[in-house]
């Protein structure tokens, strides 16, 4: 297996140190938009299995070049949603598996956005499943830790777990703190705005994937390893969009561990107009500009990647699930817990990026040994659930299961 990895953030990086411990892969060339952060990705390593090369992800025919230069037959992305469709469209004109970590972007319902959907999370990947298919050519979609390890949890209870299912719920906590900043997110600002303030989605059995208010249906979810209770929202998340074509539930939620202070901040910018995405024109010493008011946002704050070494505390993302099993009401929580500590000392990649950076790396290696295998556009329900929470563990990063 040759891979390119188009993106030398923090997850990319941290794919690149995850993958250097393992052998099924014969090349893996890291390319970004800036070089330096490519290089500096590679340099770390020294492992002649790396290289590193720039490209920007916007640029289909370049993204396409450097494939079959290289001749890679696999396209991890591991860029922010803005990229997903020239990147899956640039693995099908070369040929290749594509993987990424979150989907195409959607677009709310011009009239009622919070009633009903619009352009789905998505939806411009499955447009395309056919081709795909026809193709005999894999994407696999959504292969994070969220989407994707949560994923693979939801269909692991509906194989070994449960006889029906009356919702799943995929919940996500931490207890994570910054030394020295009062607003740090621990994960890029580009992509948090975009699922935070867009219409959450909810899928229910016989009404289909309907939406709703930003940050509603609040609860408190206990999570596990000593993160405690956290105040959970609906959000909006692939999961929703992808559990349902695989796994018979008869609900589907997504919900994250926010907090007040983050709420409000997401609200303060939505009101302010610095989530979006459309450039403005503003002043400047060399005279105006254009520019995404959400690119400023994201660069005023401190890269994430960058936060490792004061970060404190762990995070979980997991799955809850409840429904029957021989007759009896059943409820269990499947998650995945990583202490910064021990990201930092072990792989020296912050907590978040590195629990969202080993589930595609694991992935990979089940493609590569054929334990998974497949064509069209997937998810991770697609998939035997068992063989990668084995590897998984193999890996050195145990999941849990708690009976509710």
């Amino acid at each position: 297996m040759r891979v390119l990895l188009v993106g030398a953030g923090g997850v990319g990086t941290a794919v690149t140190r995850i993958a250097a411990r393992r052998s099924f892969f014969e090349a893996m060339v890291v390319a970004d938009d800036d070089p330096a952060r490519a290089d500096a990705a590679v340099a770390a390593l020294d492992d002649g299995r790396f290289l590193a090369a720039r490209v920007d992800a916007g640029d289909e025919s370049a993204v396409v070049e450097l494939l079959r230069r290289h001749g890679c037959d696999v396209l991890l992305n591991a860029t922010d949603p803005r990229f997903v469709m020239p990147l899956f469209r640039a693995a099908r004109s070369a040929g290749a598996t594509y993987l990424d970590m979150a989907m195409s972007l959607s677009h709310p319902h011009p009239e009622r956005p919070y009633a009903e959907c619009g352009v789905k999370l998505g939806d411009d990947q499955f447009a395309q499943a056919e081709e795909w298919t026809k193709a005999g050519a894999l994407a696999l979609v959504g292969m994070g830790v969220e989407p994707g390890l949560s994923d693979v949890f939801a269909r692991y209870a509906a194989d070994e777990l449960f006889d029906e299912i009356e919702e799943i719920g995929v919940r996500d906590g931490a207890n994570l703190t910054v030394d020295g900043y009062d607003f740090a997110p621990s994960f890029s600002i580009w992509t948090t705005i975009e699922e935070c303030l867009n219409p959450p989605v909810i899928y229910e059995a016989g009404r289909g994937w309907f939406t709703t208010e930003p940050f509603s249906e609040p609860e408190v979810f206990d999570f596990p390893e000593g993160i405690g209770p956290v105040e959970c929202v609906n959000v909006e998340h692939e999961e929703v969009l992808l559990v349902p074509r695989w796994v018979h539930a008869r609900r589907v939620t997504f919900k994250y561990g926010l907090g007040r202070e983050f709420i409000e901040t997401l609200k303060t910018l939505h009101l302010l107009g610095l989530d979006r995405t459309e450039p403005v024109t503003v002043p400047s010493a060399a005279g105006p500009v254009s520019v995404s008011p959400r690119d400023v946002v994201a660069a005023c704050l401190p890269d994430p990647a960058t936060l490792g070494e004061r970060m404190h505390g762990k995070t979980c993302a997991g799955t809850w699930v409840r429904g029957v099993k021989d007759g009896a009401p059943r409820e269990v929580y499947l998650y995945h817990v990583v202490d910064n500590q021990w990201s930092m000392t072990e792989y020296g990649s912050q907590a978040v990026v590195w629990q969202t950076a080993v589930n595609p790396v694991v992935a990979l290696e089940l493609l590569a040994t054929g334990a998974w295998s497949g064509t069209g556009v997937l998810g991770p329900e697609a998939f035997p659930a068992r063989p990668f929470l084995d590897l998984l563990t193999v890996y050195g990063s145990p999941w849990g299961m708690r009976e509710q």
